[in-house]
């Protein structure tokens, strides 16, 4: 180990020797809840961002990053950048990327006022709606939902977190009484005893945190990896339960099951700190391994094996992604597999408990205050007067004034379909390629009267609107994100807005003025003012931000939360007092009976999709897909397939097949790999147009969390004429 420190003392000395035309500005990526440590090099004569340095004084990543992370800086300077707002002059050319003329900033802010204020005029106030995303910094996010119900006054506000994120705050709420995504710091990780890692392509979606995974092992620690994958990371598993899509609920029972039978569980944390054990017990004893390995297809050696591994381990850490969130199970799937962290008492101390791995860049800090359509800052409930009230105080609106709540993301389509919704604010979002049912989708967004899109590339969303306003990448501002671990960080300007572009917040303000309700946002001048007023309107709140200051962060490198004052350094470690946030201070162990997918394969649709990730790409691939490196490495969707499955099929290797399901179709490469089970398809989800996949996903709801169930749904495949293809 004296090597790698002296080598890491070596870079920490030289990352800030810069050309002489060079300086470095200390930042993060703009991509996943990693939030990588990165110094962007700008050039002093031209103020413009040339490049990138790693940042190895930042303890989560250490000086690492992803090919994602390493060209993120070209996104600020892209040839693609909107630098003038947009107004649509040909309606009939609605869903493409014609039929737009330049304008300027009165003009635009004009045309929304005027059509904004005579939709709610002639429909209600609700006709409006604003569908946000948490690629923002959490003051941006904060006055969004403010923007929603302040100035619009409108109660239909969601967020593109519903897609990725909810599950796992549904999860965390009942379990736990408190969402925070990582119950323990990232830099424990790496000094647990045994991983228990579900429904995450670690090596693929969050690559920075490998070298962590693989010193567990390398100490002679234990890795269990779930997945319908042989992911690069389920490779090197001691243990990979490859379960079918979708069953995730009986694993984890199965587990948990055998977990209790064999003495692992900790019968005094239970007693003292836990609800709903008795009734677990007796739910989870049909999940006998031969009954889990019926369900989920998993061996039942490999169950009984893993529950001895995780029981055994004095520490460990279970983690979980989309694969075990997106289902319309989700919030069951995240709280079974906490179960197994209560259980056995592996929580509420250093090197133990439960972490979901975020997959956008503000996931965590996104979803706390105020986007979620039930939700204000802080995670008050806006059905709560208490909070309500304390929410009000800040914004200067009676608790009448406040709106009700809404609908979930999806559940907003639905409502454009009905022409309840008339009108929509987009922005930090492309539903019309990350929203489940993609035809449903699309015909709703091209249904609208009146559709706004705010981005800094024209999407495949921003396709559908009628005016597009041009806002500023990561770099061209600053404010706060909230990272994976519940660390608040600072985001750093390099580079003054290209064109005429703007920040959101700033955006909102001007608009708000337009609007006529600008005395409620005309104090904010710049991102910091909306920082002080955002800190104020979460204090008290859960996720209290109150004492999070700028400053603070740059000093500690982050402030988790909560922070509740100036003096209070923040918390790192959740529940060291096995204090909970609950009503009676106890954590809630679930019974949970199983549940299959909403949609299980049938003779006409035999096989299982299932969606998510790779390396080169990040979400809906707006950003991406138009760096050339990135491209360059993975320029089209493809679907995986088993050889055996293959051969069924009469397929071959890179011939191009039709998928479909009830819902859609859409035409694949084909890519034959052992790594898939037989009964299975993947393809990624970062595409968009025609090649989108989810054309032909489910948009089965959680009862709880309204996550759609993205991971599994029936398909069937046929092989193409090529002479078509071609």
């Amino acid at each position: 180990m004296q090597e790698v420190k002296d080598r890491d003392k070596f870079f920490k000395e030289i990352e800030n020797v810069c050309h002489p035309n060079e300086t470095l500005i200390k930042t993060h990526c703009a991509y996943c809840g990693m939030q990588c440590g990165m110094n962007l090099r700008v050039n002093t004569k031209t103020n413009k961002i040339i490049g990138v340095e790693p940042r190895y004084d930042w303890p989560v990543t250490v000086g690492k990053m992803c090919p994602k992370g390493v060209t993120a800086y070209q996104q600020t300077n892209h040839p693609d950048r909107i630098l003038k707002p947009l107004i649509r002059d040909d309606a009939s050319l609605k869903g493409t990327q014609k039929g737009f003329r330049e304008a300027t900033w009165e003009e635009a802010y004009d045309l929304i006022a005027k059509k904004f204020s005579g939709l709610q005029a002639k429909y209600g106030k609700d006709t409006l709606s604003v569908f946000s995303g948490v690629s923002m910094t959490n003051e941006k996010c904060y006055l969004t939902g403010k923007f929603a119900r302040v100035a619009l006054q409108t109660r239909y506000i969601d967020y593109n977190g519903r897609f990725c994120m909810s599950s796992a705050a549904g999860g965390f709420l009942r379990s736990f009484g408190v969402d925070r995504g990582s119950t323990l710091p990232w830099t424990d990780i790496h000094e647990t005893d045994c991983l228990f890692i579900a429904g995450s392509n670690t090596a693929e979606c969050h690559p920075t945190s490998m070298f962590r995974v693989w010193h567990v092992q390398e100490r002679g620690g234990y890795l269990i990896v779930a997945d319908p994958r042989e992911t690069p990371i389920a490779r090197r598993a001691d243990v990979h339960l490859d379960l079918r899509p979708g069953t995730d609920l009986a694993l984890a029972n199965g587990i948990l099951n055998l977990l209790i039978e064999n003495g692992y569980a900790d019968e005094e944390f239970i007693k003292n700190h836990t609800n709903g054990f008795e009734e677990t017990k007796e739910l989870v004893k049909e999940f006998t391994p031969e009954y889990t390995s019926q369900i989920t297809g998993v061996a039942p050696e490999k169950i009984i094996r893993a529950a001895e591994i995780y029981g055994k381990a004095p520490n460990g850490v279970v983690m979980f992604a989309r694969g075990i969130e997106q289902q319309h199970k989700g919030v069951d799937n995240v709280s079974g597999y906490t179960n197994m962290a209560l259980v056995t008492g592996k929580i509420g101390r250093p090197k133990a408990g439960v972490a979901t791995f975020t997959g956008q860049g503000n996931g965590q800090g996104g979803r706390e205050h105020g986007q979620k359509s039930d939700l204000l800052p802080g995670y008050r409930k806006i059905t709560n007067p208490k909070h309500v009230e304390e929410v009000c105080k800040v914004w200067g609106i009676t608790p009448e004034e406040m709106p009700q709540p809404g609908v979930s993301a999806y559940e907003m389509f639905e409502l454009m379909e009905e022409k309840t919704i008339r009108g929509l604010y987009l922005l930090c979002s492309n539903p019309a390629v990350s929203a489940p049912n993609q035809n449903f989708v699309r015909k709703a967004l091209k249904g609208l009267d009146f559709m706004v899109c705010a981005d800094f590339y024209l999407s495949e969303s921003a396709e559908f609107a009628d005016v597009i306003l041009p806002t500023v990448t990561w770099s061209e501002d600053e404010g706060t994100v909230t990272n994976l671990e519940g660390r608040i960080i600072k985001i750093n300007k390099a580079q003054e807005p290209l064109g005429e572009s703007k920040p959101d917040w700033q955006i909102q303000v001007e608009l708000a003025e337009k609007l006529g309700r600008g005395k409620y946002f005309s104090h904010l001048k710049t991102a910091r003012d909306v920082a002080d007023e955002f800190r104020l309107a979460s204090k008290g709140g859960y996720a209290d931000y109150y004492g999070a200051t700028w400053d603070k962060i740059d000093k500690q490198d982050g402030v988790f939360w909560p922070c509740k004052d100036e003096n209070d350094s923040g918390t790192p470690h959740m529940f060291l007092d096995k204090k909970f946030y609950h009503p009676d201070g106890k954590a809630k162990i679930c019974a949970l009976p199983y549940r299959p997918p909403a949609e299980e394969p049938d003779a006409d649709y035999p096989l299982r999709l299932t969606t998510g990730r790779v390396v080169f790409h990040y979400l809906s691939g707006n950003q991406t897909r138009r760096i050339q490196f990135l491209r360059d490495m993975c320029p089209e969707p493809y679907v995986e397939v088993h050889p055996e499955t293959a051969a069924k099929f009469n397929i071959e290797h890179e011939e191009y097949v039709r998928l479909f399901t009830r819902r859609g179709e859409a035409e694949y490469k084909v890519k034959i790999t052992e790594a898939i089970r037989k009964d299975t398809v993947f393809v990624p989800y970062h595409f968009g147009h025609e090649k989108s996949i989810n054309l032909l996903t489910i948009a089965a709801l959680d009862p709880m969390s309204r996550m759609p169930e993205f991971k599994a749904c029936a398909a069937q495949i046929e092989k193409l004429d090529m002479k078509k293809v071609q």
